[in-house]
Parts: C-alpha cells; structure tokens; sequence
C-alpha cells in the first residue's frame, strides 16, 4: 500500500508515474554475470533481455524511482533482489577511480513492509541505501512495520499464538494511516 501511496504523492506534485508490478511481468531473472554491461558498446546498460529489460529501461530515463517490497523471511522479496542485482550491476565498473559509470543520478525511495516491528531491519535496510545511492542515487529508505496481514486473525485454520490480533488492528487504526500519509509526502517530495 505505501508504495502506491509514494506514487500518488509524486503524482500530487505533477509527477508522470509509470507503474511496474515484478509479480505480474514477463519471466525474468537477476543478474547472470555475463559482463555484457562492461563492453564499450553497451556500458552501463543490461544486455539480458527479458521481462526486466522494460524497467530498466524506463528507471534509466526516469526523473525518480519508488520502489516497494515486503519482507519475506527477513529479506526483501526475490523479485527486488532479481531488479536490484541488475540496476547495481550494470553501473558497477570495477574501477576505483570511477566506480560507477551511471549517466545521471535518479533519486530512490525505497519502501519495505514488514510484520516485524519496524527497527527489526536497520541494518539490511542501510546497506540496500548506501549501495542505491552509490550506483543509482541519492536514496532514502522508509518502513511500515508491524502490519496488519489478515483483516481478522481469529478467521483462520492456523494457530497465530505469537500475534496479539487487538494490537495489530489497533496499529492499524492509529499508525498506519499516519505512515500512509508519510510515503504520500514522501513520493511528493521525491517528484519536487
């Protein structure tokens, strides 16, 4: 939902936003290591093509980047890992004095949710920070954690001894309208 939220924001501010679902698109894969973007001709560029090729092509010519996942077993989710393995790597150079060969900065928001508590993450988040803003831009991170999975935990088959449901929907009702608005200022800011 933040995400979506983000991009209504950057909308607000007169922003054009162009929607990609990793879960919906053609098959695809993370980076293969074929070093094709290291090759004079197509420095800084993806050579794979598949269902990511579009992405990258439109976050290369993008003004901004919102990226959104949830947390799956204390990690972003596989698909991420597939985009971010790809728009790091091929802007990675192996040289020291110009580490990256990016032709422009695109500021990131990237957004995770969780239902872990929010600082469960600190420092999985911060390394994901730094290296986007290394190699693509300046990137600024932001987490809704504690989420609410089920409308009613007490309608399922499962045992779910470890969640206090009454809790949970009373953070609901309280934070996450307030962390809502927060990724709708974000997204704005990021379009401004």
């Amino acid at each position: 939902m933040h995400p979506t939220e983000a991009a209504r924001g950057a909308e607000s501010a007169g922003a054009d936003v162009e929607r990609f679902d990793l879960f919906r698109m053609e098959k695809y894969t993370g980076c293969i290591s074929c070093f094709g973007c290291k090759r004079e001709q197509n420095k800084g560029r993806c050579v794979c093509r598949d269902g990511l090729t579009p992405v990258l092509d439109a976050i290369r010519e993008s003004d901004g980047l919102i990226i959104g996942s949830p947390n799956y077993l204390s990690e972003l989710t596989a698909s991420f890992r597939a985009l971010y393995e790809r728009l790091i790597f091929q802007s990675l150079t192996y040289n020291l004095e110009t580490p990256c060969c990016n032709e422009r900065a695109v500021p990131v928001l990237l957004i995770m949710t969780s239902n872990a508590p929010d600082s469960a993450y600190a420092g999985l988040l911060e390394n994901y920070r730094q290296t986007l803003s290394r190699f693509v831009g300046e990137t600024e991170v932001f987490v809704s954690g504690n989420t609410l999975q089920l409308k009613d935990y007490g309608k399922t088959d499962w045992q779910w001894t470890m969640f206090d449901p009454e809790a949970k929907r009373q953070r609901h009702e309280t934070v996450f309208p307030q962390e809502r608005r927060r990724a709708f200022e974000l997204g704005a800011a990021l379009a401004r």
